[in-house]
């Protein structure tokens, strides 16, 4: 069994809690895990978002049993969960699982670039929280026989899907940042300096949001995922 050896204990639980809040939107989420080297990201993709969510995760050193190059496998976001050990900072692989078609999609490794217009972190937090109650307010004025799934995806799509500032990012895209613990508050002094790595990327048709914890990865309007062109490893 593939054995990762994790940089350190914080490296570890980041990674037990970003797979946590995945299994919280999805209990049979997969995960992408690519590794090289001393870097490991981990994809996955929290339906209620529809964007590509990556932690990269510092090891502090390649694998165990004669995995010597790279490694590159979808497996059970709960197995890996629980195969993670805080405190020896290790996650031993789970066996490989038939990924499903997000996993075979992935953003280009190279090529990004700054894109200008992202509004500060504080700012995000703000228009994600006015998203939230506005769609809570719509909601609750829909009369009772008009309060239908259809209703609530329609008018959730509608809020999610406006961009932030002046750029092309959707709403959703940052809400997803929030909610996985991507975009965290500037409560302490680490954070507030973490506030200058926040930053907004673009490489052909995809768009993605850095933050110092994880990225958030999205096609632009009218390049969903699974529609060509896309690079696909």
């Amino acid at each position: 069994m593939t054995v990762l050896h994790l940089a350190d204990e914080g490296e570890a639980a980041d990674l037990a809690a970003f797979l946590s809040r995945l299994l919280h939107y999805d209990r049979g989420a997969a995960v992408r895990l690519q590794a090289a080297g001393t870097a490991l990201a981990v994809f996955g993709r929290p339906p209620s978002f529809e964007v590509l969510a990556i932690r990269a995760v510092r090891l502090a050193k390649p694998y165990e049993d004669g995995l010597t190059v790279t490694l590159d496998v979808t497996v059970s976001a709960g197995e890996l969960l629980e195969a993670v050990d805080e405190s020896a900072a290790t996650a031993a692989v789970p066996a490989a699982v038939t990924g499903p078609p997000w996993a075979g999609v992935l953003p280009p490794r190279g090529g990004w670039r700054p894109e200008r217009g992202l509004p500060a972190p504080d700012a995000l937090r703000a228009t994600v929280g006015a998203a939230v109650g506005e769609f809570r307010r719509r909601t609750e004025e829909l009369a009772p026989q008009s309060r239908t799934r259809a209703e609530l995806d329609r008018t959730g799509r509608e809020i999610w899907s406006r961009t932030v500032g002046d750029t092309a990012l959707p709403v959703r895209a940052v809400h997803a940042a929030q909610s996985l613990g991507f975009l965290r508050a500037a409560s302490d002094a680490e954070n507030t300096g973490n506030a200058e790595n926040l930053a907004l990327l673009s490489s052909g048709a995809w768009l993605r949001l850095r933050t110092p914890y994880g990225s958030i990865a999205v096609r632009r309007a009218g390049a969903g995922l699974g529609i060509p062109p896309l690079s696909v490893r």
